[in-house]
């Protein structure tokens, strides 16, 4: 049995820790931009952490319990950090909170699958003593072999319980911390940190306490205080508990200051908006006014003109009729029926003609009901940002292919009480998805003030019950748009 024992329990000890070495390369690589495109990357940071697992458990420092304990603890911390500066690009704060959680969450991963798994342990090898006193075992071999299975298999799931728990904690640590490429701030780093150092802590604590020699015999400490064999596990998984939740707390206070700010700026630019296109609409209709008297008196001076048939009138003719045409160009291209809304996509047109100037717009196909509920300025927000948006699209694919067609398209229909926007775009065909809520995001290097248009363009339809939606078709970007054709009671923005 001993020498059975002392073969497999180092396998069992290594593919634990290579195991532990895989849970180590995922949560790293989640976070941090490997060094490397070495398809053994992860391999190499296996083996790193194996070989320092080795020396942790075999060259031990002499010296007291509780200073072996301190220096497993500094020791693990130092070679986590030395392996995600080797093998990923890891200069970042994150960094500092990536190692302590992994060195923490592993301590309390086996802490917890020794205290659990121990003490039954002890009790099966009870039960087959028992067997054998009551005449159930009687085989001296049989004996053996139950022994051996029951100390090897204990074994087995105290390393299978450690890697299973261990990767189960940091998977909940990936998927809730959803902001990767968000730049923590030192009071926020704190906040995430102290949970897992409090942990740290807390396991080299255990390691200092948990075993005692008493009459030359190894001794736990729930031996003597039985009630710490609940107590301690409960201790730990609370622990645990307190870092996932702790970066899901920080994940869901970023969100939500984000949400604020995208929700400030599209106040804002509603107020800006209305009033931009209030004047607009003032200064549209004193043209509008002034070109329908102007031509009415070109009219009857250019007939005046006419009718005395003079050859030097030749040249006036010619001169009032340019000048008739020219009022002519006056007009709205684009008609909806809704003055906010025309006054919107003729200012667009202009712009996007100086971005982009053989720019296609196509709005044929807009079309509003004659009993629109939705408000005018809230279908200007989301056409705005959605022609900014697609202007941007079209200016950047004609950098890149001066010879590229570009267009935009607009159509809208209402299917019983919903309207639908759809927007169609050209563009470049490179698309990055924000991690959070999977939109598009900005390339610019303010992300704060830009890239923030689809969200708003998504807060205004949830007013109206509605939705946003976009997807791609080769290199046309279509976006969807569906709101409730009722007035809003979110009177929030």
């Amino acid at each position: 049995m001993y020498s059975l024992a002392h073969l497999i329990f180092p396998v069992f000890m290594s593919v634990s820790v290579l195991l532990q070495g895989y849970c180590l390369q995922y949560f790293l690589g989640s976070f941090l931009e490997s060094r490397t495109k070495s398809r053994f990357h992860g391999l190499y940071v296996m083996a790193a952490y194996g070989l320092s697992r080795l020396c942790i458990y075999w060259i031990p420092p002499i010296g007291y319990e509780s200073a072996k304990a301190v220096w497993k603890t500094v020791f693990s911390l130092c070679v986590l950090a030395v392996i995600a500066m080797c093998f990923y690009k890891a200069f970042h704060m994150v960094t500092v909170f990536l190692v302590a959680a992994f060195c923490a969450i592993a301590d309390i991963s086996a802490f917890v699958a020794v205290i659990l798994l121990d003490k039954p342990g002890d009790k099966l090898l009870m039960v087959w003593n028992w067997c054998v006193g009551k005449g159930i075992i009687t085989s001296e071999k049989t004996f053996e072999t139950v022994i051996k299975a029951s100390v090897i298999g204990n074994q087995f799931l105290m390393e299978a319980a450690l890697v299973l728990l261990l990767y189960l904690s940091l998977k909940g640590i990936v998927r809730n911390y959803k902001e990767k490429d968000y730049a923590i701030q030192r009071t926020e780093l704190l906040s995430i940190l102290t949970p897992a150092v409090v942990s740290l802590l807390l396991c080299a604590l255990l390691r200092t306490i948990l075993f005692t020699v008493e009459e030359n015999a190894v001794e736990t400490i729930y031996d003597k205080y039985p009630l710490l064999l609940v107590i301690l596990p409960a201790i730990l998984i609370l622990s645990l508990l307190s870092i996932l939740y702790g970066v899901k707390l920080f994940q869901d206070t970023v969100y939500l200051n984000r949400e604020r700010s995208s929700r400030i700026v599209l106040e804002k630019q509603i107020g800006s908006m209305q009033e931009h296109m209030a004047e607009m609409e003032r200064v549209y209709s004193g043209i509008r006014s002034m070109k329908h008297d102007m031509k009415n008196t070109l009219s009857v001076v250019l007939r005046l003109a006419t009718k005395k048939g003079e050859s030097e009138n030749e040249e006036l003719q010619a001169y009032l009729s340019e000048l008739n045409n020219t009022f002519d160009g006056l007009d709205f291209r684009f008609k909806t029926g809704n003055s906010v809304i025309d006054t919107l996509l003729n200012m667009k047109y202009h712009e996007a003609l100086r971005l982009v100037p053989d720019l296609q717009i196509d709005v044929k196909k807009l079309l509003l009901p004659c009993n629109l509920a939705i408000q005018s300025y809230d279908i200007a927000v989301i056409l705005g940002n959605a022609l900014d948006n697609a202007m941007e699209a079209c200016r950047k694919l004609k950098e890149k292919e001066p010879e590229a067609k570009t267009f935009i398209r607009l159509s809208s229909f209402q299917k019983d009480k919903l309207l639908i926007f759809k927007i169609e775009n050209s563009f470049d065909g490179t698309l990055k998805r924000k991690r959070k809520a999977g939109l598009p995001e900005t390339d610019k290097a303010d992300k704060k003030v830009h890239g923030i248009g689809l969200a708003n363009i998504k807060n205004t339809a949830e007013k109206y019950q509605g939705t946003m939606d976009y997807k791609i078709d080769g290199r046309v970007f279509i976006l969807s748009v569906m709101m409730k054709n009722e007035r809003s009671i979110d009177m929030k923005i």
